[in-house]
């Protein structure tokens, strides 16, 4: 029995042991997830910091020249306006290179827009011609019940 006594607290170390082990696993696997979530946060922390960077970097600089494009102000949009025509009944399958062909004889043009649903991502039908002066506007209001690919354009 002497055997069995010295046998039982061996078993019985060796099953600390094993509890502490697994203990030991379960520890080590809370300490790495807690370095992750550490690591995590400061990068959450960086993240955070770079974008209020950028805003503010982008507010202080009221010509925008961090994105290459100056900023339009309220008289430019306005300007903007005054050289523009909207064009109604336009063919759904038009292009703006095929748009700009069509008003190239009224004047230089800057930009063609072909507004689109914004769910389908299909034209609406109509477009917006902005010229580089507005002597070309003129012109293009001359084209109102033009033929544009079967159909009779709406100038406005």
């Amino acid at each position: 029995m002497a055997d069995d006594a010295s046998t039982q607290p061996t078993t019985a170390t060796s099953e600390t042991e094993h509890i502490a082990e697994d203990g030991d696993e379960e520890t080590k696997e809370i300490l790495l997830m807690k370095q992750r979530v550490a690591e995590m946060e400061k990068e959450a922390s960086k993240l955070r910091e770079l974008q209020a960077a950028a805003e503010k970097a982008e507010s202080g600089s009221p010509e925008g020249t961090e994105s290459g494009v100056p900023m339009e102000t309220e008289e430019d949009r306005a300007a903007a306006d005054g050289r523009s025509i909207y064009v109604g009944n336009v063919d759904y399958s038009s292009t703006p290179e095929e748009i700009q062909q069509h008003f190239q004889a009224c004047g230089i043009i800057n930009r063609v827009t072909i507004l689109c649903d914004k769910f389908t991502g299909h034209p609406k039908g109509f477009a917006y011609v902005e010229f580089a002066d507005t002597d070309s506007v003129d012109a293009a209001l001359a084209l109102d019940n033009s033929l544009f690919h079967g159909r009779l354009l709406k100038t406005l």
